[in-house]
């Protein structure tokens, strides 16, 4: 394993890695404090098209994700706030469309075009260092405006009427909301692909937040999990010759389901306390 590390592939996965734990631990907190894991989905899946359209014309596929995952996003936010549609309904169709479209742009496509099933199933492995600078520069992006607006964000995902007395610009941080998700979105596709990424986006958060109640301390322990569940899915997977980002998801879900067990007996053995006092 110390000879793979010392290989540019390697450390360039190791690298992303630990750039997608930041986010996925930021973002994905605000996620699951706002039950708003299904938008996260339908916005990954909407950005397929634009992995599509930059095969088809031959421009960096995550510049055409992150494109159509912020067009989604705030499409499907703009739909929430001020339309009396169905949100569920909303998504459903933007999830399709945006798949639709990557799959007929992948079909015009002349050649063999097997680098799209990375972003699918995602393949960390193969993340070039170009990819590694776009993924800091979105880190730096969201960090940079998660400070800026903590207090309004915490308003909103806690309290919105509590928001809207204090003049707290409601829609418009719900609309950056959506956004930096559509950017966190574009980042785990390559590690995770469309398909798993939302279990990596929300099943740190979820088990930090079984321990945890303050926002920025369930921010920090779901970035460090998820440096954790990365780093010990790529091992797993280099051993084990298994797919990265399924492995990867496996890791989370396998130290969610323990901290779910874990935490119904501490419940447990709280209440029988209570009882024999």
């Amino acid at each position: 394993m110390l000879e793979v590390i010392q290989q540019e592939f390697m450390q360039n996965a190791l690298l992303a890695g630990l750039l997608i734990s930041i986010a996925s631990g930021i973002i994905g907190s605000f996620v699951v404090v706002n039950r708003i894991v299904f938008i996260a989905g339908g916005i990954a899946h909407a950005a397929y098209g634009g992995v599509g359209m930059g095969f088809f014309l031959g421009f960096n596929p995550v510049l055409g994700a992150s494109a159509f995952s912020l067009m989604a996003a705030l499409t499907m936010g703009w739909v929430q706030r001020k339309t009396q549609l169905r949100q569920d309904t909303v998504i459903g169709m933007l999830w399709a469309i945006g798949m639709a479209i990557g799959i007929i742009f992948v079909d015009l496509t002349p050649g063999y075009t097997a680098n799209l099933r990375s972003y699918l199933f995602g393949s960390i492995l193969s993340v070039p260092r170009r990819d590694l600078w776009i993924m800091l520069a979105l880190n730096i992006m969201i960090v940079i405006l998660v400070v800026l607006f903590y207090k309004e964000l915490l308003a909103i995902s806690f309290d919105e009427t509590f928001a809207t007395v204090r003049n707290v610009p409601v829609n418009g941080l719900y609309l950056m909301l959506m956004g930096i998700i559509a950017l966190t979105v574009v980042m785990l596709m390559q590690v995770v692909g469309v398909i798993l990424l939302i279990a990596l986006l929300s099943m740190p958060a979820a088990i930090a937040n079984l321990y945890v109640k303050d926002l920025k301390k369930m921010m920090l322990l779901a970035s460090l999990l998820c440096m954790i569940f990365t780093t010990v899915g790529l091992w797993l997977s280099y051993v084990l010759n298994f797919t990265s980002g399924a492995t990867i998801v496996l890791c989370a879900a396998i130290a969610y389901l323990a901290s779910l067990g874990i935490n119904f007996l501490r419940r447990y053995r709280q209440t029988e306390t209570r009882l024999f006092q």
